[in-house]
């Protein structure tokens, strides 16, 4: 038995370069357009990675277009904050950015401590690694929290 989905869920990391545009684009591969899904940084003064590009395509999940933004951003966009059923942090600065801007909300803020892998390989195999040890620990937090990835059928 699965969770039903929220209606939106906001990602939010450091700068909306690794983890929680991985998170983005694999919730919505997993569980389809249903949910609306989107992700920000606390600053977004970094472009999306390379790696969290690569590692992403290795499961069949597009990040080359996405485009960074921050939380102050997102709000000049039109994307209310108060508009999302729940805010997934996966950095301390954002857990707490979140906090902070939902505190006049009744909004659902969860912490899901997953590692930075930016800098902790030597060469880019050891980076591929951490990398792919960030994009696990995202799918296997989006199944524990949502349930297994729904099959999308054909129209």
């Amino acid at each position: 038995m699965s969770v039903p989905l929220p209606q939106s869920v906001l990602f939010c990391c450091d700068h909306n370069a690794v983890r929680s545009p991985m998170a983005e684009g694999i919730m919505k591969k997993f569980y389809g357009t249903d949910t609306y899904v989107q992700s920000v940084g606390v600053k977004n003064d970094l472009e999306i990675n390379g790696f969290s590009i690569a590692v992403c395509a290795e499961i069949d999940v597009e990040l080359a277009r996405h485009r960074s933004r921050s939380f102050d951003e997102m709000e000049q966009w039109g994307d209310d904050l108060s508009s999302f059923d729940l805010v997934i942090a996966l950095s301390p600065a954002s857990q707490r950015r979140a906090l902070e801007l939902t505190r006049f909300f009744h909004l659902e803020v969860e912490y899901w401590p997953v590692l930075d892998p930016t800098g902790l390989g030597e060469n880019r195999e050891a980076n591929l690694t951490q990398f792919r040890s960030a994009r696990d620990q995202i799918v296997k937090r989006l199944i524990d929290r949502f349930g297994p990835p729904i099959t999308q059928s054909a129209p």
